[in-house]
């Protein structure tokens, strides 16, 4: 820290109680200056000798037979006083960053000029603040923080002004050429420090946001005029700023929401808000990380800010809502809603994202038509990572019992099929929605599972579709017969079962056009396994007696419901001869009782009938 000694006599000013202070010497004093409620017991040459305004005061007050002078809304109060007075006397004066600024607007309201006497204090000062205080960074920002008690006075001074113009410099400068001391503390326990190999040492490099925290102890109006001369010179990386703007608001926002909303403090934290919103980097937000900007919409809504604000946020947020976690999107609802989370935000966001991607695919294909770039790779990537979110965020707020059907049912088809490959996500959210909300009409119960396509659901979602008993019967049905076709299908890729060339059908599952007896034995058995090693197939395509009863290892059956009613299924597509007693019956007419010769027949049959399944 920088300061500067001036005067060489010894400190003779004393102070007699709380009130009273008077210069210690042989002469009696002649003139009493009140500042405040401390009445100051002096001499007149000295101060009249440096100071133009005392003069006048003094000239006034001898016209009015009176030897006292009251200086109402000194600046800077009595400290400030104190130090005009003894460098009047020539006693030594220490200026520091701390009280500089009340000391030039002190001397200021004294009109201590050069006019009165040369070497005066305000000039003294100046050549400090230029020469010492606006070339130290952390000094000048301890004198920025100093001038807001001292307003008008420090900025129609322009000590507000050379500060700001100072701090904003020096974080523009090239960080190879730093050389000053700063705060850096969040990255200190990071093991991959950024470090550069020299001969003999290792120098850590300076990183690009070096500065932000140390500015972030400066008050809101003061920080943002900071930051906007900060931007003004263009030579900041938008990434740099989001940054500054998420330290400063992890330092002043609440971690409670009722300290947040209920606080003393509540107005506060709105205009903080609202200013870092407009301070925003002005590249379509991606400066600031989709968190960081989500949190701050949580934060503006639970504090009430301007619409402006809650609508840059939402615009912002909507360019970049494929980097969110589906926790980031959880944001409390205002009455008069009645569920947990606010759904319609989120409902907006993502219509706001859908929009700019059917915009920019327009674009696209309007510049370049049949050509795959790096842009619609990026595109695809994130459409992909929006279909994991929603899917996340359905989960995450099926647990609410007022969230309705309807909301669940449009926010999941906000987002095309193409952005879910698999439905493993989908298929957990339909499954909570279902457990918590257990009034459900059958036809509500159908509605919520046509979302999910269960061809798309991976072998173990399969298997703990086949056992649930809240999905409809006719959902858990299909779950099997898809995932026996898929095992047939494996089972035949592995050259285990002699296939021919296939074609894909409308539903994208491969049937070989004939099939030996073998083939359809396989079928049968995967009524009781879905998986089945390599060493259960006989030559005679045959399964073991002892694998098929007693053996478990490799295997995992299905349960005795979901058996059943693949049996009833494989009944109706088999025997087109057989009563309805002996399709219900789960026994005389299981898979296993199905004879080799058969199989063609039936296989033929169950391809003619598989896409009635639905």
């Amino acid at each position: 820290m920088k300061f500067m000694k001036l005067g060489s006599k010894p400190d003779a000013l004393k102070a007699d109680g709380k009130s009273v202070r008077y210069e210690s010497s042989e002469l009696a004093t002649d003139i009493i200056i009140t500042v405040g409620e401390v009445k100051f017991c002096l001499h007149k040459f000295p101060l009249l000798s440096k100071s133009n305004r005392l003069q006048k005061l003094v000239s006034k007050a001898n016209e009015e037979n009176s030897d006292e002078i009251y200086l109402d809304d000194f600046p800077g109060g009595l400290k400030a006083f104190e130090v005009c007075a003894k460098f009047c006397y020539g006693m030594t004066v220490t200026l520091n960053p701390y009280n500089v600024v009340a000391a030039r607007c002190a001397a200021e309201f004294l009109e201590m000029t050069e006019d009165v006497d040369k070497g005066n204090l305000i000039f003294k000062i100046e050549v400090f603040l230029n020469s010492s205080i606006f070339r130290s960074w952390k000094d000048s920002i301890i004198v920025l923080q100093t001038t807001k008690a001292l307003l008008p006075w420090s900025e129609d001074l322009k000590i507000i002004g050379r500060c700001i113009d100072s701090i904003a410099s020096k974080t523009s400068v090239d960080p190879g050429n730093i050389t000053w001391s700063y705060t850096y503390n969040r990255k200190l326990t990071e093991p991959n420090d950024i470090v550069e190999e020299t001969s003999q040492e290792k120098v850590k490099l300076v990183p690009r946001d070096w500065w932000v925290e140390d500015i972030c102890e400066l008050d809101i109006d003061l920080y943002k005029r900071v930051m906007i001369t900060v931007k003004s010179k263009g030579r900041m990386d938008g990434v740099v700023i989001g940054e500054a703007l998420k330290i400063y608001a992890v330092r002043w926002l609440p971690d409670t929401v009722d300290e947040l909303v209920y606080g003393s403090h509540a107005q506060r934290y709105k205009s903080l808000v609202e200013t870092i919103v407009c301070l925003l980097p002005s590249d379509n937000g991606l400066g600031c990380s989709c968190s960081f900007l989500l949190k701050l919409l949580k934060v503006a809504i639970l504090v009430e800010a301007d619409e402006s604000s809650r609508e840059e946020l939402m615009r912002s947020i909507s360019l970049k809502l494929h980097e969110a976690s589906a926790k980031d999107l959880l944001i409390p609802a205002r009455s008069p809603q009645s569920t947990i989370f606010d759904v319609d935000l989120v409902q907006g966001l993502l219509n706001r994202y859908m929009s700019e991607e059917k915009d920019g695919c327009n674009f696209e294909a309007d510049e370049k038509k049949d050509k795959v770039n790096d842009e619609s790779l990026l595109r695809s990537m994130s459409l992909l990572n929006v279909g994991k979110l929603v899917d996340g965020y359905l989960r995450e707020i099926s647990h609410d019992p007022n969230l309705s059907l309807a909301s669940f049912i449009a926010l999941s088809q906000s987002i095309p099929k193409s952005t879910r490959p698999n439905h493993d996500g989908l298929y957990r959210a339909i499954d909570v929605y279902l457990k918590e909300h257990p009034g459900l009409t059958k036809a509500e119960r159908k509605n919520i599972c046509g979302l999910m396509d269960v061809k798309k659901l991976s072998i173990d979602a399969s298997m703990h579709a086949a056992q649930n008993d809240r999905l409809p019967l006719r959902v858990i049905v299909q779950v099997l017969y898809f995932e026996q076709v898929k095992a047939s299908a494996n089972a035949q890729s592995i050259g285990n079962v002699p296939h021919c060339p296939s074609n894909a059908d409308a539903t994208g599952d491969d049937e070989c056009k004939q099939t030996e007896a073998g083939s359809c034995q396989y079928l049968d058995n995967q009524v009781s396994h879905l998986n089945i090693k390599e060493g259960e197939l006989c030559k005679n395509g045959k399964l073991n007696k002892k694998g098929s009863k007693n053996s478990r290892s490799g295997t995992q059956l299905l349960p005795s419901r979901s058996r059943r009613i693949f049996d009833k299924l494989w009944n109706v597509g088999k025997g087109q001869g057989e009563n309805r007693s002996s399709e219900t019956s789960g026994s005389s007419n299981s898979p296993t009782s199905i004879v080799p010769g058969d199989g063609k027949s039936s296989g033929s049959s169950l391809r003619h009938r598989r896409h009635s399944i639905s």
